[in-house]
């Protein structure tokens, strides 16, 4: 819920506060915000420029700078961490928040590409892959780059306290989360895919295996990282939000990772609604919207799967949703009436820590 001045002025005009009051809390609302994310025209820069920075030492970088062999990307990418701590430093003394929080997402960013560098260097990267395929091919052999990054993410966020550089953490782990499944699969069943020696019968027989394995790997790493949010979130040990990142690359892990599997069941589809539709409620009651959004992403699927395929010859299926919808809408107004007993009777559910108590809302 957003307060402005003229509410306050406002409850001043009805003499439910004084004017000082008002002062006072309108002064106290601007220092809780201060450095918060927002639209605004300098914000717009800052997340411009920080992204596209980001990008440049990471998602964009080209088949070029493999010319510059591993020695060579090591110390640029080391030059750019050492640059971007060195703005993080002077920003955070300017009290400058969001555009610090950006460079700090700059060292974690530029901390694969320096890790694929030393790999090159010292000749323990053999592999014809080049680092640009770290952010668009699934394979274990990142895993190395990608536990080095959360070693230095961490290191980052203690040293600085700045929420926004859990980003690249979150998507270090969302891309463990899919790495992991290659690397399982070799460890625990002796199957390697990318391996020469494997026939094209071989290969095909271990496909179906593989991506199921992958998916339910999803799903559980997905299931910890939310899990490892929740208990961040719950802590409230600061105002600041360290755990939104957290909270939507598990989503995204476990909501992908489910959503993927099929099921010939109408049973186990309904079941997949029915996880959604948790989800859904789960989000409202613990003060999280990545939750809400995803289960209604699910729940919107299932509908649409009801009705290409169950009633897709049904003359009276499109109406009953109409009205199932219309029904939804009037539960709107009924929750915006009574959202405070709705929601405490949501939480009796649960434990007392996932209770939201005047949680976040993002």
């Amino acid at each position: 819920m957003r307060i402005e001045r003229s509410q306050l002025e406002a409850a001043t005009q009805r003499g439910i506060i004084s004017e000082a009051q008002a002062g006072a809390l309108w002064t106290f609302f601007e220092a809780e915000q201060a450095g918060s994310p927002q639209f605004s025209f300098n914000h717009l820069f800052y997340y411009l420029g920080g992204m596209v920075a980001i990008g440049g030492i990471s998602a964009f970088v080209t088949l070029g700078w493999e010319t510059l062999g591993g020695l060579g990307l090591l110390l640029v990418a080391l030059g750019v961490m050492a640059a971007a701590a060195w703005l993080t430093h002077y920003f955070v003394e300017q009290k400058l928040a969001i555009p610090a929080g950006l460079m700090a997402a700059l060292i974690v960013a530029a901390t694969p590409l320096a890790i694929y560098g030393l790999q090159r260097t010292f000749g323990y990267w053999e592999f014809k892959t080049p680092y640009r395929s770290y952010h668009t091919h699934i394979d274990w052999r990142w895993i190395i780059m990608e536990l080095g990054t959360l070693v230095v993410g961490a290191a980052v966020l203690w040293l600085w306290r700045l929420p926004f550089s859990v980003m690249p953490v979150a998507v270090t782990l969302w891309y463990m989360s899919m790495d992991l499944a290659p690397l399982l699969q070799t460890s625990l069943y002796g199957i390697d895919l990318e391996d020469p020696k494997l026939s094209y019968e071989q290969r095909s027989a271990y496909w179906n295996t593989y991506w199921e394995f992958r998916k339910w790997v999803s799903v559980v790493v997905g299931l910890a990282i939310a899990a490892g949010a929740i208990v961040i979130d719950r802590a409230k040990r600061s105002q600041q939000d360290y755990a939104f990142w957290l909270h939507l690359a598990g989503v995204a892990a476990f909501w992908g990772g489910l959503s993927a599997m099929s099921s010939d069941s109408e049973i186990g589809k309904f079941i997949y609604f029915l996880i959604n539709l948790a989800m859904l409620l789960f989000g409202v009651a613990i003060g999280r919207r990545v939750y809400t959004v995803f289960g209604a992403l699910g729940i919107a699927g299932y509908l649409g799967h009801l009705s290409y395929k169950v009633f897709k010859d049904s003359l009276a299926f499109p109406f009953v949703l109409m009205l199932i919808g219309l029904g939804v809408v009037w539960l709107g107004v009924l929750w915006q009436r009574n959202e405070r007993q709705i929601v405490g009777a949501i939480e009796r559910w649960l434990p007392p820590r996932l209770r939201r108590t005047g949680g976040r809302t993002q």
